[in-house]
């Protein structure tokens, strides 16, 4: 396995013991700033081996090697903050333009036989007049919630 060998400028070292002095933000990072000042090997610093550091931070030793790579590959912030997502897990269901229809659909006057339009039949008549493949009516729910709009 390759050896990323972390060394810190002074100012990286200041901002990373300023960072755990304060003790706000969240709990990951401040596990990966002990992290890197532990695995620190510039002028006198610890220079810890990854199971010291494991041990003393209560992670695995693989976590603490990713911190280091990604220290080493793409500079401090990127070895405190979460990797962002190359594409998210799950593709929107509905894009603006779809988001859109469901809004004016729900909107409109509720099909015959009915009060008001529900979660369900909103999403079906989606379905149906071809704006998506499928979609769930918690989908339709948490659209119509996030535009603030009452279906009133």
């Amino acid at each position: 396995m390759k050896k990323y060998k972390v060394t810190l400028t002074a100012e990286e070292r200041q901002q990373l013991q300023g960072l755990i002095a304060t003790g706000k933000a969240a709990a990951k990072k401040l596990t990966h700033a002990r992290i890197l000042l532990k695995a620190d090997a510039a002028d006198g610093g610890p220079a810890w081996d990854d199971q010291q550091i494991a041990d003393a931070t209560e992670v695995s030793t693989d976590t603490v090697a990713r911190v280091r790579q990604r220290f080493v590959e793409h500079g401090l912030e990127a070895a405190l903050t979460r990797k962002k997502q190359d594409r998210p897990s799950r593709e929107r269901k509905l894009d603006g333009r779809a988001e859109a229809r469901l809004i004016a659909l729900a909107c409109s006057a509720p099909p015959d036989g009915r009060k008001e339009w529900t979660m369900k039949l909103l999403a079906d008549r989606l379905v149906e007049l071809e704006v998506v493949d499928s979609v769930s009516d918690e989908t339709v729910r948490r659209v119509l919630k996030k535009t603030n709009s009452s279906r009133g």
